[in-house]
């Protein structure tokens, strides 16, 4: 079967990439509590280089449409965010 004809090294080597790749991906995992989150959606972690001119060009753009959303994942041109 899946372990029967492997010798004892392969199956140390084997048991140990499967450990490393488990502790691998759990340490992805965290659970964030609602006090934490305005840490996390921090402006300086957005992909743009400059975050407050993006900020200040979407308000500028929503002012002169008379709308807001659209250019994220959140609301849908609404208004509600």
């Amino acid at each position: 079967m899946f372990g029967s004809s492997l010798t004892p090294r392969t199956r140390f080597v084997r048991g140990l990439a499967l450990l490393m790749a488990l502790c691998a991906i759990s340490g992805g995992c965290a659970t964030v509590k609602p006090w934490q989150r305005s840490r996390l959606a921090d402006p300086c972690m957005t992909f743009e280089a400059n975050a407050n001119m993006t900020a200040y060009a979407a308000h500028w753009q929503e002012a002169r449409e008379g709308s807001s959303g659209g250019s994220g994942v959140q609301g849908g041109g609404c208004g509600c965010k």
